[in-house]
């Protein structure tokens, strides 16, 4: 019987110098979509699917991130009690964003690159499958992406990583890419993985992003990729998952369905982010979709 997948990780410990000067002083995951920080729609996501503990790796610039997660403050309570009835229903909403999960913080050491946050939660996470998903990107899917990820785990016991179609010949230069055998209808058995291959040298168009399951064994391979690492060089999962698949060991990839994929990590994708998601919230997306209606543009 396989274990159930109770934890989740991610990375956050990033300068977000794509956003500067606002992320000198705000941590990039914090960045609203109009009212909820990009990191809290990835956390409830988690939640959603039965996570129960999410280790966020951070920097000593990330206190934000705690602050958020943490219990709002007594002097924020008694100001939305004191502003009238139409406020209280927001003393529950900040009030249950602590509630959400178990909230473990680790400082991020070791080499500059996205494998490192794996080299500091082994002792947190231990013999467990868990979830590896980035702060500043999400696949708005239904059945979520994580429930579609965890489902493929369930069934065939192995690594998954996530992952979406693309068409465009610029998207081949910045996403890492899967190949191998078919097994059905968006699933594959990965034999191969290149990083930013451009459309030619691509061995699929199925470009892995956003979240993965990984079995407890990528802990053995991110210590040797690390061991294997020159002066300077940067770690990244991807060597880990390299290694896992020249010793046999079996990764496959999963197109999610049913979804798009959203990148707030550069300003343009988290500007068109904010626009979509501005059009369905309740309380402007009337106002707003009037305003767009009547924009000029030169």
């Amino acid at each position: 019987m396989s274990k159930k997948i109770r934890k989740a990780v991610i990375p956050a410990a990033g300068f977000g110098t794509r956003f500067l000067p606002q992320t000198k002083a705000m941590p990039k995951e914090m960045l609203p979509i109009v009212d909820k920080p990009i990191i809290q729609y990835i956390v409830e996501e988690l939640v959603g699917v039965g996570i129960e503990d999410i280790i966020i790796v951070t920097g000593y610039h990330k206190r934000t991130i705690e602050d958020h997660f943490d219990r709002p403050s007594l002097e924020l309570i008694e100001n939305l009690r004191n502003g009238g009835e139409n406020k209280l229903p927001l003393i529950e909403q900040i009030e249950n964003i602590a509630n959400l999960a178990n909230f473990i913080y680790v400082r991020q050491k070791g080499p500059y690159g996205n494998g490192t946050p794996l080299l500091n939660v082994l002792s947190i996470i231990g013999d467990e499958p868990f979830i590896y998903t980035w702060s500043d990107d999400f696949i708005k899917s239904e059945p979520s992406r994580f429930r579609q990820l965890i489902d493929i785990y369930k069934e065939y016991q192995c690594t998954v990583l996530g992952g979406i179609r693309v068409r465009q010949e610029e998207d081949f230069e910045k996403y890492g890419f899967a190949g191998g055998k078919k097994i059905k209808d968006g699933l594959i058995d990965v034999r191969t993985l290149i990083e930013k291959p451009g459309k030619k040298n691509a061995p699929s168009d199925l470009a892995t992003v956003s979240g993965f399951v990984f079995t407890p064994d990528i802990f053995e391979y991110i210590q040797r990729a690390r061991e294997n690492l020159g002066e300077g060089d940067e770690l990244y999962y991807n060597d880990a998952l390299k290694l896992m698949l020249s010793d046999g060991r079996r990764v496959v990839a999963k197109e999610i369905k049913g979804g798009k994929y959203f990148d707030t990590g550069n300003k343009l994708e988290y500007m068109k982010t904010i626009v979509e998601f501005g059009l369905e919230h309740e309380d402007i997306k009337g106002e707003f979709r009037a305003f767009l209606k009547g924009f000029k543009l030169d």
